[in-house]
């Protein structure tokens, strides 16, 4: 059975280094973005990812049930039992898919929602500060917050109901973060 914690925060909040560093770290701990797995996806050459590839290139969102897909075929196919999925889910309807998958896998069992919380002025300090590309600047950012935030309530409410969220105070130094989130995920 394979456990899976999906680590979600908004755009800066740290949610990828602190999963990359947990599965750099411990080597039975498996992390995927759902970005990478994507562009992998593509590279491979697969029916799938000459699907996403279209899309992309299109200009266009690929499809939930292609993302999901891409995501679930991942978990299946890592050596790890402990898989960390970060920047999933970004809407409800990703949410809700991802739900009714997860009903009827018998060897995937969800068992944390990390949320890594941070404030707007942190996150955006953090994402104009890291100069990666043409996206790291104050209106982007502000776009990719209110598409972060804008079903944030809905998805908490959702695993909260579940009793699957757990939150993280992303303020803190990387240090205390990954101690913090790897403390949960090994009591899970």
């Amino acid at each position: 059975m394979k456990s899976l914690f999906l680590i979600i925060g908004a755009p800066g909040s740290g949610k990828t280094t602190d999963a990359q560093i947990i599965a750099k770290e411990d080597n039975s701990i498996a992390h995927f973005s759902t970005g990478e797995l994507l562009r992998a996806e593509v590279a491979s050459g697969s029916d799938l990812g000459i699907e996403i590839s279209k899309r992309m290139n299109a200009g266009e969102l690929v499809p939930v049930a292609v993302a999901l897909d891409t995501i679930i075929k991942a978990i299946h196919s890592s050596t790890c039992n402990t898989i960390l999925i970060d920047g999933y889910p970004r809407s409800d309807e990703q949410m809700m898919r991802l739900n009714d998958v997860l009903a009827n896998e018998k060897n995937i069992s969800l068992k944390s929602v990390i949320e890594v919380e941070v404030s707007e002025q942190t996150a955006m300090d953090r994402v104009l500060g890291r100069n990666r590309g043409d996206d790291d600047n104050i209106e982007v950012f502000k776009n990719r917050m209110n598409v972060y935030t804008k079903p944030l309530k809905s998805i908490q409410a959702f695993y909260s109901s579940k009793k699957l969220l757990h939150k993280i105070s992303g303020e803190q130094d990387i240090e205390s973060i990954v101690k913090e989130m790897l403390t949960h995920i090994k009591i899970k």
